[in-house]
């Protein structure tokens, strides 16, 4: 889905540059009403892991492989606000370091991959949540589903971009059938991705996930050698869910597991063209497009420059990407949390 530089004129690229610039000030300020010192580390290392997930395409159909975009995966995990800005770290980084997604074109990939699929996501997932029990159960159901959606969605918007400036003389309706057609499947990969790692983290540490706030869980009693729910007092809040691993735990596991897939597993991904790249090629709207202004990075295509073994150049790019980003990533958020801390007002405190 990442749009490369020449398929959108400029017009249309300058538009979608001041609509993205607009929704990152607007995230900017949001995310400091969602993260706090306890979840802020935590939204650095969703960008890490997005960043390295993305790395890993899986085979779709007809020669066309499919990536995580990751919009859904972190509105859930820390909040739509902190989750635009942590979607847009991954997209500047993999514009500027690696020449992957166009950098004329980055307003355009940054409201399409990280403001519609956050947006629309999360619209979805909050109202299944409000019809669904309200268990650990429910959350994955509902991150599965906004998932999924959020995937042709996001073909929807580019199509609608590409009907405003594209520049080459393709059917719409043919560009609109092909993308959203090949997105509806790769959205089935990124539901189960989201869901396995929404599900995975809920497990460990519900406190921290921003869709699962409200969990509860019935204190138990054993009763004949099994447990059965405790009445609860009459008006008496039930017990809150507990964790059962440390923050830091779960940020070293995170960032061990997002090293590991960057640098090793994503040499056996797919080598497939992805939805976009496709579409492009088979409908031919491809014929405008500009080399990248960083192709000469030492990063470029996601290796480095001058490794000749393939397996170690990737593994490398993987391992430098993923620091990267979480490092950028976590200045992002640690700025937005002290900005927050700043904000606090003695009446705030009660002081």
């Amino acid at each position: 889905m990442h749009v490369p530089d020449g398929f959108i004129d400029a017009p249309t690229s300058a538009v979608t540059g001041v609509v993205a610039a607009g929704a990152l000030a607007v995230s900017l300020r949001g995310a400091r009403r969602e993260l706090d010192e306890r979840t802020a580390p935590l939204a650095g290392l969703v960008a890490a892991f997005i960043f390295a997930v993305q790395m890993l395409n899986f085979p779709v159909a007809a020669g066309t492989s499919g990536h995580l975009l990751g919009g859904a995966l972190a509105a859930i995990l820390v909040g739509p606000y902190a989750g635009v800005l942590c979607v847009s770290v991954v997209l500047l980084m993999q514009g500027v370091l690696f020449a992957d997604g166009g950098l004329t074109a980055l307003g355009v990939n940054i409201t399409d991959m990280a403001i519609t699929t956050t947006v629309v996501s999360y619209a979805v997932f909050r109202a299944l949540r409000a019809v669904l029990p309200r268990k650990r159960r429910s959350v994955t159901i509902a991150s599965f589903v906004a998932a999924l959606v959020s995937v042709p969605a996001a073909a929807v918007v580019f199509t609608l971009f590409y009907a405003i400036g594209g520049t080459t003389d393709v059917s719409i309706g043919k560009v609109a059938t092909a993308m959203i057609g090949v997105h509806l499947l790769i959205g089935i990969g990124e539901a189960v991705i989201t869901a396995l790692t929404v599900s995975a983290v809920i497990a460990v540490r519900p406190d921290l996930v921003h869709g699962a706030r409200g969990l509860r869980q019935r204190l138990k009693l054993r009763v004949n050698g099994a447990l059965v729910d405790a009445p609860a007092p009459v008006g008496a809040p039930t017990a809150p869910t507990t964790a059962r691993t440390s923050r830091r735990a779960l940020w070293m596991t995170g960032l061990v597991a997002s090293l590991g897939l960057a640098g090793f597993v994503s040499f056996y991904a797919s080598a497939n063209p992805d939805g976009l790249e496709k579409v492009a090629h088979d409908q031919g709207i491809d014929k405008k497009e500009e080399r990248h202004a960083a192709a000469g990075s030492p990063l470029a295509d996601y290796a480095v420059r001058n490794v000749s073994d393939a397996r170690l150049s990737g593994g490398l790019a993987g391992v430098v990407g993923v620091g990267v980003t979480v490092v950028a990533g976590s200045a992002v958020f640690w700025a937005v949390r002290r900005r927050r801390t700043e904000d606090v007002s003695p009446a705030d405190t009660g002081l």
